[in-house]
């Protein structure tokens, strides 16, 4: 789930938004933020030590606790579970006011040193999704579950910062075909896990993966890992 943001560095996100489109996730515009949220330049440089790239982090983590709390209010009953995880991702396109904004911390966090960070984002925003929607996987799924939304979500976010329908219509329907592969997928593993002349590969596969569980601690603020012997 997305971890609780300092309410000061809210405001100093709030307040850099605005320059965004011009100057982009750097110095300039933290600069500006500080200015323009009148916050002391020392304590805004203790919230965020990489200043605009850690405007930038803040910023996507606002927008996945804003989708889990749309989320929260929805009205999933009656869906299929592949609709609820459809509508959380529209969801958490549909926080965003600027696509520019976006636009800009996409770029940024393609350049090499931050691809890392900008991985990390999109596990953070499918970990919440999962989170949100009642996902009790302990096991290796935890971890497939959220890679295979992770490519998802990043697919998506880029079609999106592309797309001029109306109403954003070609990014719906974008959304339900990739949903739509991963649901595919999931058949086909399944059916692959059950077939009898595979039995021996699928066995070994398991037996090989039974050490790996869910990270316990809560919140997660890196990319998950955990390795236990089988016993």
């Amino acid at each position: 789930m997305p971890k609780s943001i300092d309410p000061t560095l809210v405001t100093l996100v709030n307040a850099a938004v605005p320059h965004v489109a011009f100057d982009g996730w750097g110095v300039e515009t933290f600069k500006a933020a500080i200015a323009d949220a009148d916050i002391d330049a020392g304590y805004a440089r203790t919230l965020c030590p990489r200043g605009g790239t850690d405007l930038a982090i803040a910023f996507h983590q606002m927008g996945d606790a804003a989708m889990v709390d749309a989320l929260a209010a929805a009205d999933l009953d009656g869906m299929r579970f592949r609709d609820k995880v459809a509508e959380a991702v529209r969801l958490r396109l549909a926080v965003v006011d600027d696509k520019e904004v976006v636009r800009r911390g996409t770029t940024m966090f393609a350049m090499p040193h931050l691809a890392p960070v900008g991985a990390k984002l999109i596990w953070g925003t499918a970990d919440a999704i999962w989170t949100a929607l009642g996902d009790t996987s302990g096991d290796v799924n935890w971890y497939t579950k959220r890679a295979t939304l992770s490519a998802v979500y990043g697919s998506v976010v880029l079609f999106w910062l592309g797309d001029d329908s109306e109403g954003g219509t070609a990014t719906h329907d974008f959304i339900d075909r990739r949903i739509d592969n991963v649901m595919q997928f999931e058949r086909t593993k399944s059916a692959v896990r059950n077939s009898p002349p595979l039995k021996p590969l699928t066995g070994l596969l398991d037996r090989l993966t039974a050490g790996i569980k869910a990270p316990r601690t809560t919140p997660r603020d890196d990319l998950p890992g955990m390795w236990r012997n089988p016993k």
